[in-house]
């Protein structure tokens, strides 16, 4: 397929930085699409998207996971702030990031805080959590829990998708085959093998998922699309966004009026550095998570787009210090020049 010039890489592919963004965004769109399906559609070779690929893993810790939707799949989910004892955060924050059903992991305030979202399979991972493993963590001084009610964007609506580097032309030839007659969003006992490996590697070969179940190809072939195209499982792509020059990462705890409830996340889910936004229950009802290009670009953002939302009573602003996991691994330390 013949891109257009507007989407074509503008230099050298070996060294451009747009290709970056296109192969990412293509990611996004298909996280198992192959390096020849990916290069047809950017009109680069195979090999030179298999060889940006590799230096993305090694160098901003790209990696396609599965991901379980709860919203489709009925499940609550949480995002916790923990205030804990100084010098206790980072070991708190790794000792959770070990646990299967925690993501979204960072330090903040100071290094004093840790922010953790939740990701339960059944109700009884919710309750170790939230009942069982942290009241009794003595280094931790206090739990503010704050339950996810209604996504405005995120999860299968990707962030990259706002920067428009793709044609809709190259996102149709990159989609995945449609499915006639998916069935309901749900993931069955049987399907556990099949997702456990895609939760940690979401392009694994088909003989890897294969071996996992006990099924023929065509068998994982039909059970994953049907799968992704319920909406029980999506592929999410994990990196360090500083390789997009957008190192800054902030979550946004916004108090909207109740009737402005619904418009405020609307808008906020079409702002460019919001990458995830729902409502919520707790002390603020709303929380998005933004990146920015630097520390002035997040005061550029909350006292601009954010500030003149009408609606919004207020807004507390809690940078990233660290991340420590994102959904199914734990970020290594970013490199530093």
């Amino acid at each position: 397929m013949q891109t257009t010039k507007s989407n074509a890489p503008r230099s050298d592919p070996s060294g451009s930085d747009d290709l970056d963004l296109l192969i990412l965004s293509a990611l996004e769109v298909n996280g198992r699409a192959s390096f020849k399906r990916i290069g047809a559609a950017l009109g680069v070779s195979d090999q030179t998207v298999a060889r940006r690929y590799r230096r993305l893993c090694a160098e901003a810790g790209l990696r396609v996971v599965a991901v379980r939707d709860p919203e489709r799949l009925g499940l609550d989910q949480w995002m916790l702030r923990l205030r804990c004892v100084p010098d206790t955060a980072l070991t708190i924050a790794d000792a959770l990031a070990q646990r299967p059903d925690t993501g979204w992991i960072a330090l903040a305030s100071g290094g004093t805080e840790v922010i953790c979202g939740t990701l339960p399979r059944n109700p009884w991972d919710r309750d170790d959590l939230l009942l069982g493993k942290l009241p009794r963590t003595p280094s931790i001084v206090e739990i503010r829990a704050h339950q996810l009610l209604f996504r405005f964007y995120g999860g299968p609506s990707g962030w990259l998708r706002k920067f428009g580097a793709l044609s809709e032309e190259q996102i149709a030839a990159l989609r995945p085959e449609p499915v006639r007659e998916p069935g309901p969003a749900g993931i069955a006992p049987e399907d556990e093998p099949l997702v456990a490996v895609l939760e940690r590697d979401g392009r694994a070969v088909h003989a890897e998922l294969q071996r996992a179940t006990g099924r023929s190809e065509s068998a994982v072939k039909r059970r994953l699309a049907a799968l992704v195209a319920s909406g029980a499982l999506y592929f999410d792509v994990e990196y360090d966004s500083a390789v997009l020059g957008h190192p800054v990462s902030a979550v946004l705890w916004v108090t909207a009026a109740p009737a402005a409830l619904r418009t405020v996340g609307e808008a906020l889910a079409h702002h460019t550095e919001v990458t995830h936004v729902t409502a919520t229950a707790g002390p603020s009802n709303l929380m998005a998570t933004v990146r920015a290009k630097s520390t002035v670009g997040l005061y550029d953002y909350l006292s601009g787009p954010l500030g003149h939302l009408e609606g919004v009573q207020h807004v507390e602003a809690t940078p990233f210090l660290r991340q420590v996991k994102q959904l199914t691994y734990q970020t290594p330390p970013r490199r530093t020049p």
